[in-house]
């Protein structure tokens, strides 16, 4: 069974892609809803729960990076059927772009457990991203290809993702951003705009019990773009008396195939993170995460902030109350 969505997973990817990319918005609570990087996920849970995170990135360099994030998804018909909505706006010195997607999931069950699960998801929503030519400074006046005003472009676009769950384990694939890179547009202006490329994400964890009020789990996440460095997350957390989570995370680019469009000699970046999840009742947490660049732009800014806060909008009528959902 394994071996079987091992091989989805990878064809998945490998189905795609074929061209430059700029990198999508950087974020590290991605852990705590697979939402924001797979539309399979939608309705994993079963109960309905809307999930937000606020980012700041390289605190102290002027035009950082700025996300925020808005996810809500649930489960329908007999928990067969997985709805979610993403919302997100990041904003990078004079760059911008909004993104939202409504996303639907397929689940089925696989094998005896009722907990083990195949979901094979969907989004379709539209990204609008745009530059501020006022917060440009060209070195050059007069050059055709630096936009002087604040221009911007809408773009449809879609998602597609697949993940497998049980009780102890859970492994995932998906692309964004398929769309919006073959979309022409006759503004050309516009046409300055970089338009948003393909990403793959292939992601994995597993859940240990280690004594009677402590759970280990410890997961990686791989992302890749063609035109952009790929990255790895490991990931490992704590869970405590089922009430925090307590972890961190390695970050690091890795080499997995040539990428000709890369510049050459370039530095591996690296970051670490810390992380806290905490559960203020059943149905309310507030997390936290804390990224420092373990490279030179780690000596110019104060790190990155990460605010999270997740609560349960609706309990499903198929909720079941015994049932723990750690992915």
């Amino acid at each position: 069974m394994m071996k079987k969505l091992i091989l989805l997973a990878a064809i998945m990817i490998l189905l795609f892609v074929n061209a430059q990319a700029q990198q999508d918005a950087q974020f590290s609570q991605y852990i705590f809803n697979g939402l924001y990087i797979n539309p399979a996920y939608a309705g994993y849970k079963g109960d309905f729960y809307v999930n937000s995170f606020y980012r700041s990135q390289w605190t102290g360099l002027n035009g950082a990076p700025q996300t925020v994030s808005i996810a809500a998804d649930g489960a329908v018909a007999d928990e067969h059927v997985g709805l979610g909505v993403l919302f997100q706006n990041d904003r990078l010195g004079a760059q911008s772009t909004t993104a939202f997607y409504g996303n639907y999931a397929y689940r089925l069950q696989v094998g005896e457990s009722e907990n083990s699960r195949l979901a094979f998801g969907l989004g379709f929503g539209f990204i609008q991203t745009g530059i501020d030519g006022t917060k440009l400074a060209p070195s050059q006046a007069g050059d055709n290809y630096v936009p002087t005003t604040n221009q911007s472009v809408l773009l449809p676009d879609g998602r597609v993702g697949i993940l497998y769950t049980n009780d102890k384990f859970f492994a995932g694939a998906s692309v964004d951003n398929l769309l919006a890179q073959f979309i022409k547009t006759s503004n050309t202006s516009a046409n300055l705009i970089p338009a948003p490329k393909p990403h793959e994400y292939v992601t994995a964890g597993a859940l240990f019990q280690l004594a009677e009020d402590v759970k280990l789990k410890p997961s990686i996440l791989i992302k890749d773009s063609p035109g952009a460095p790929t990255s790895m997350d490991i990931n490992t957390f704590f869970l405590l008396n089922e009430k925090i989570w307590l972890g961190g995370t390695y970050r690091t680019s890795i080499d997995i195939y040539n990428k000709p469009n890369l510049p050459t000699g370039m530095d591996k970046s690296s970051a670490f993170v810390a992380m806290a999840e905490f559960f203020v009742n059943d149905d309310f947490r507030i997390g936290y995460a804390f990224d420092y660049a373990l490279n030179k732009i780690g000596s110019y800014g104060y790190g990155s902030h990460e605010i999270s806060v997740s609560f349960k909008l609706k309990t499903s009528k198929y909720s079941d109350p015994t049932r723990k959902c750690y992915f």
